[in-house]
């Protein structure tokens, strides 16, 4: 089970670090992604880590987003700075086909 957390407004040019709490698996040693989906569109993939700490960005979040994880909490992090209008949409974790329920993020002055 994966619970998102940490959306809301913040204005252009604000941060967030949004969290993906998971439950009966081991976030440490899982592939995990995130992805967005704006109002009206498909979602998209944001970010991911692989079990061994890898990480990839969208093109469109690089150098603004970080993709973490902590194993004591067995969540994982979003952490996004320099937040821009466009990104404003519903942000969910995924573990395979396993998504959680997401967290809205709206960015806007």
């Amino acid at each position: 089970q994966l619970q998102a957390s940490g959306g809301g407004l913040v204005q252009p040019g604000g941060s967030l670090r949004l969290s993906c709490a998971a439950s009966g698996f081991t976030v440490s040693t899982s592939l995990m992604t995130w992805f967005r989906q704006a109002p009206g569109k498909g979602p998209e993939w944001v970010s991911i880590i692989t079990s061994n700490g890898a990480t990839n960005y969208a093109a469109f979040v690089k150098d603004r987003f970080t993709i973490s994880r902590d194993s004591a909490k067995n969540t994982l992090y979003l952490q996004m700075n320099s937040l821009k209008p466009e990104d404003t949409a519903l942000y969910f974790c995924k573990k395979g086909t396993t998504r959680g329920q997401g967290t809205l993020v709206t960015v806007s002055s």
